[in-house]
C-alpha cells in the first residue's frame, strides 16, 4: 500500500512515474477511436482477477476529452491481506497519468475497495481530480449523477463482515474463471466470464442487481438529475427506470466493459472482449476459414 500511495499522491513520485516507461509499450495506433467521455470502474488493481492486459489494450485504442474512474480502481481490501502488484498494474497507472498529462480531464471517484483515497476528495494529483460524486453534463444537455454506488449497498454498509466473506467467495470463483480462460486461450477461444455467467443464472443475484439499479435510479431522481452512472455491482447496463436514465459501466474483472459518450451525447457500452475477438477475426480471416 505504501508503494501505491507514494505513486498516487507524492508529487515527486508522480513526476518520476510520468518519466518512466511501461513494461508493455504504448501502442502507436494512428487512428484511436475518440469519444467525448469514458467511464470505467471496478478495475481492482492489486488482485489477480484484474484483466490488466485487456484494459491496457482498451486504453491504447480509445481516447476522450474526459475520463471518469468510478471507484474500486485499486483494491485496498485485497492489498491489506497480501501484496500483489505486477508490472502490468503499474502500466495502467502510467497510462492514466499519461492521459492527464496530454490534457484529458480525469475525475477519480473512489469506491468501497479504494475508500482510503476518499480522504483526498477535492484535491488534484498529477492531473487526476478526486471527488466523492460528480455531475456530468452530456453534449445534449442532460445532467448525470456519477457515483460508485456502494452507498446504496445494504450489505456493504450494514454487514461489512458479510461483504468480506462474499469477497472471498468471489475470489475463488475468479480463480476458477482464470483457469478456464487459460484453457480457452490454448484452444484459441475468446475470453469468457464464469462469474458473469453465474450471476445471470442465479435468481437471487439477478434480484439484487435489479433492486440496486432501482434504488440508485430513484435516489438520482430525487436529486433532480436526468440520470445516474454507477459501478460497484460489476454489471454493465443502460436502461430507463421511472423516467431516470440508469447507466452502469461494468468492470474490468468479469465483463471488461466501459461506458462511453459520443460527441452528440449518445451513450454506448463497449464490451472489450467482444471488440478484441472481432479484431482478431478481421486480422486472421484464413484461420477462421480453416476452423470452419
Amino acid at each position: 500500500m505504501a508503494t501505491i500511495t507514494r505513486l498516487t499522491f507524492d508529487a515527486a513520485g508522480i513526476a518520476d512515474f510520468h518519466a518512466s516507461q511501461p513494461s508493455i509499450p504504448e501502442r502507436a495506433i494512428t487512428e484511436r477511436r475518440r469519444y467525448r467521455t469514458i467511464w470505467i470502474s471496478d478495475v481492482h488493481l492489486g488482485t489477480r482477477g484484474c484483466n490488466a492486459e485487456m484494459l491496457i489494450d482498451f486504453l491504447d485504442h480509445v481516447d476522450s476529452e474526459k475520463m471518469y474512474l468510478v471507484g474500486d480502481i485499486v483494491d485496498g481490501w485485497a492489498l491489506k491481506k497480501r501484496l500483489y502488484w505486477p508490472v502490468t498494474h503499474n502500466d495502467i497507472v502510467w497510462r492514466v497519468l499519461k492521459r492527464a498529462k496530454r490534457g484529458t480531464e480525469i475525475v477519480y471517484i473512489p469506491g468501497n475497495h479504494d475508500e482510503m483515497f476518499r480522504q483526498f476528495s477535492g484535491l488534484d494529483f498529477g492531473g487526476v481530480k478526486i471527488m466523492r460524486q460528480a455531475i456530468h453534463e452530456t453534449a445534449d444537455g442532460k445532467r448525470l449523477l456519477v457515483l460508485h454506488g456502494d452507498e446504496f449497498d445494504a450489505i456493504t454498509l450494514s454487514h461489512r463482515w458479510l461483504a468480506l466473506l462474499g469477497d472471498a467467495a468471489y475470489e475463488i470463483t475468479m480463480a476458477i474463471s482464470r483457469q478456464v480462460n487459460h484453457v480457452r486461450r490454448w484452444m484459441g477461444l475468446p475470453y469468457w466470464s464464469l462469474s458473469k455467467y453465474a450471476k445471470h443464472k442465479v435468481k437471487n443475484a439477478v434480484s439484487f442487481i435489479s433492486k440496486f439499479e432501482e434504488i440508485v435510479a430513484h435516489a438520482a431522481g430525487a436529486r433532480g438529475v436526468d440520470g445516474v452512472i454507477a459501478g460497484h455491482i460489476h454489471t454493465a447496463e443502460m436502461r430507463m427506470i421511472d423516467g431516470v436514465e440508469y447507466y452502469n459501466d461494468g468492470d474490468w474483472v468479469e465483463g471488461c466493459t466501459a461506458l462511453v459518450e459520443h460527441f452528440d451525447g449518445r451513450m454506448e457500452i463497449l464490451h472489450w472482449a467482444d471488440e478484441i475477438a472481432a479484431r482478431d477475426r478481421e486480422e486472421s480471416p484464413d484461420t477462421e476459414r480453416r476452423a470452419a
